[in-house]
C-alpha cells in the first residue's frame, strides 16, 4: 500500500535534507508509529505522505500512485479520495457546528454531501448529542472526536495523525489511542501516527516503527 525509497526533502532557505528515508513499506490495513524527537522531520515526512509537500527526490507511492508525479490540483484530488488527516491543531471551524465541520470534508473534495454518513460517524463516537454543537462548546476531547470523524468522513485509505496525545494525560491519551485504532480498523484504513510520545509505542506494540533518531537521518526498523 505503502511505499518509500531514498525519499529526501529540504525545504528552500536549507542547505541539508530536513527528512531522508531510504526505506519503508505498509501494507493495507497495517498501522505504523513514526517516532522521534521534536525536530526530526516527522510532521514533514505527514505532509508529504499527505500530498501536501511534494518529494524532492526517490519514491513515494501510496495505493499505487506515485506522488512524486501529481501535479498541485491532481495531489487534492488525490487527497480527498485517499487521505484523512488529524491534525495536532485540529483547526475546526469556529462558525460552523459539529456536523457542518465534518461535512467540510466532502465540499473540499467535491464529493456527495452525506449527512447520514456524518451524523453516525458521530453516533460512533459518541457524539451525537452535540450535532448542533459549535467548538468552543466543546472539550478537548470532543474537538478531537470531531476533527477525527472528518478526517475518516471519505473513508480513506489512509489515516494520518499528528501528535494526538500531546498534552494529554494518560487515561486521555489511551482513549485517543484506542480510539485512532479502532476506528481505523472499522474503516479498513491503515494508520500512521506520528509522535515523540513513549505511551504510543507502549500501545501499539504490533506496529511497525519509523524511527526518525536525529535530524536529516533516519533508520527504519
Amino acid at each position: 500500500m505503502l511505499q518509500i525509497e531514498n525519499l529526501v526533502h529540504r525545504y528552500d532557505d536549507a542547505s541539508h535534507p530536513q527528512l531522508a528515508v531510504p526505506e519503508f513499506a505498509l501494507e493495507k490495513g497495517q498501522h505504523a508509529v513514526l517516532a522521534g524527537p521534536s525536530g526530526s522531520g516527522k510532521s514533514t515526512l505527514l505532509h508529504l505522505l499527505a500530498g501536501i509537500l511534494t518529494p524532492q527526490g526517490g519514491r513515494l507511492s501510496i495505493g499505487g500512485t506515485d506522488l512524486t508525479q501529481l501535479s498541485a490540483s491532481s495531489a487534492d484530488q488525490w487527497r480527498s479520495r485517499t487521505i484523512g488527516f488529524l491534525p495536532q491543531k485540529l483547526a475546526l471551524i469556529p462558525s460552523l457546528t459539529v456536523r457542518e465541520n465534518i461535512l467540510v470534508a466532502a465540499y473540499a473534495g467535491n464529493h456527495k454531501h452525506d449527512t447520514a454518513r456524518a451524523d453516525a460517524l458521530l453516533g460512533k463516537l459518541g457524539m451525537q448529542d452535540r450535532v448542533h454543537a459549535k467548538p468552543h462548546q466543546l472539550s478537548h476531547g470532543q474537538r478531537q472526536r470531531v476533527a477525527l470523524a472528518r478526517a475518516l468522513f471519505q473513508r480513506p485509505l489512509l489515516l494520518l495523525a499528528d501528535e494526538p496525545t500531546a498534552s494529554l494525560d494518560d487515561i486521555a491519551a489511551h482513549d485517543a489511542i484506542t480510539l485512532l485504532r479502532t476506528q481505523a480498523e472499522e474503516n479498513g484504513s491503515s494508520l500512521i501516527i506520528s509522535t515523540h510520545d513513549a505511551r504510543v509505542l507502549h500501545a501499539m506494540p504490533d506496529a511497525k516503527t519509523l524511527r526518525l533518531a536525529a535530524p536529516f537521518s533516519t533508520q527504519g526498523l
